[in-house]
């Protein structure tokens, strides 16, 4: 399958929704990967980079919540509403261990999943989160714009 921005943000999508998942129920991740692949039309979905992020985020969920932690001012992460605890572990593995994406990228697709899945404001929170995250981790990539 030819990778796409359309099929990178099926990937997104999907692979937050199985973080979220995850998140509540503690099930395995090959069973909650398995339940998405059937449960879902994947034709126009990067199903590698799909796999990707349901296996390696939880695998760096220690090192991406220090990450971004951090930059949430008075909030715990315990505090976090599921849905913005699965955008920012997924916006920061990304920025950590997928440069190949421009941060842009990833603060838009965020914002975006935010919006649609989070709560009210919620988008403006993973925003501001994520602008400053991109500030340390993608530095480089900043200053060449």
């Amino acid at each position: 399958m030819k990778v796409s921005p359309a099929t990178r943000r099926k990937a997104r999508h999907f692979g937050m929704q199985a973080l979220y998942k995850w998140q509540m129920t503690g099930a395995s991740l090959n069973d909650i990967e398995a339940e998405f692949r059937a449960d879902n039309d994947m034709t126009h979905t990067d199903t590698d980079y799909f796999h990707e992020l349901v296996h390696q985020v939880p695998a760096k969920v220690s090192e991406l919540d220090e990450a971004y932690s951090v930059y949430l001012q008075d909030r715990t992460i315990e505090e976090l509403d599921p849905i913005t605890l699965a955008l920012l572990r997924l916006a920061t593995y990304e920025f950590l261990y997928r440069i190949d994406v421009p941060y842009k990228v990833v603060i838009n697709e965020s914002v975006s999943l935010a919006k649609k899945f989070g709560a009210t404001d919620s988008y403006k929170f993973i925003n501001g989160i994520l602008d400053k995250l991109a500030a340390k981790s993608r530095a480089i990539e900043l200053r060449a714009q």
